[in-house]
């Protein structure tokens, strides 16, 4: 029961993330994404507050570390690259340029948590960043370097996720991701005082429409909401059975793409995203096996 409550939860939280980023691209229109990133962040803290309180009996270890602050600074390079990406660019797109993430993040657990894989997932590494130039390269034609802000946020996605492990062997995922998005917020409203101080131009809220704040409250709130379903979905189901369900993010970012801004992506961007799919799938199922036989991940036992 408990697994297929956290399946289920994880199912969710990838509908609400690309509702988020719709909101967030919505705004791009209005403010330059800069601004709308900071306003996301410092949106989603706030709502994390009285959460943290409710669930503060599963707050374990220091919330404010070194770790928290380096995954601080990648959250606002993963957020920024994104809201940047989608200013220009169908979600769909970047979102599938962006989930070359579990690929990156198989290449960089080798140097950095000796997690060595074996030549079949290297392998599958291969084909899946193939499928990522076959999305970029029409895309750096049509919108330019733009196209690579996803790749530039799926390497900083997976760089956090190198900081999570390691920082959470000593606290609570929960402790850890509080501290990161308050240290997270802080950088951003301090980046915007600093800009404003300094003459920058900006559009601030109250140039927004009527509906933007209340825009900028719901994107902070689902991507807050979003964020406690993974974790709980985490909490209750281990992570190479719920990583497929990741995927689900590129059907509803094509989906709201689709229904809120009238983008179809174009046939070189399924054909893309369907073999950076299959072969993410396939380092997923290698990951199964191996935790199925018990075996450490070692380069001579792909």
């Amino acid at each position: 029961m408990d697994k297929r409550l956290g399946m289920a939860t994880m199912c969710i939280a990838m509908v609400l993330l690309p509702m988020g980023d719709a909101i967030s691209k919505s705004l791009t229109a209005y403010a330059a994404p800069f601004e709308v990133t900071v306003w996301r962040m410092i949106a989603q803290a706030v709502f994390f507050l009285p959460a943290a309180v409710l669930m503060r009996r599963h707050f374990h270890g220091s919330m404010f570390s070194l770790g928290s602050f380096l995954s601080a600074c990648l959250i606002l390079t993963v957020t920024l690259s994104l809201i940047t990406a989608f200013a220009t660019m169908p979600i769909a797109t970047a979102i599938a340029i962006f989930f070359v993430e579990p690929l990156l993040l198989t290449l960089l657990a080798g140097p950095f948590l000796g997690e060595v894989p074996g030549w079949r997932r290297y392998a599958a590494v291969g084909v899946g960043l193939i499928g990522a130039l076959v999305v970029i390269r029409p895309n750096f034609i049509t919108f330019g370097p733009v196209a690579l802000l996803p790749l530039l946020a799926a390497l900083a996605y997976a760089l956090n996720m190198i900081v999570m492990r390691k920082s959470t062997r000593a606290r609570s995922a929960l402790s850890f991701q509080f501290g990161a998005s308050m240290f997270a917020a802080g950088l951003a409203l301090a980046v915007l005082v600093l800009a404003s101080w300094l003459g920058v131009g900006l559009t601030g809220l109250t140039a927004l429409p009527g509906w933007g704040p209340w825009a900028v409250a719901g994107a902070g709130a689902l991507a807050m909401v979003a964020f406690l379903m993974i974790t709980f979905a985490f909490s209750k189901v281990e992570a190479s059975l719920l990583a497929p369900f990741q995927y689900l993010e590129i059907v509803g970012a094509t989906a709201v793409g689709y229904l809120v801004f009238s983008e179809i992506p174009d046939g070189m961007t399924f054909l893309g995203t369907a073999i950076i799919l299959a072969s993410g799938g396939y380092v997923f199922h290698r990951e199964r096996v191996r935790d199925a036989d018990g075996t450490p991940p070692r380069a001579e036992e792909p």
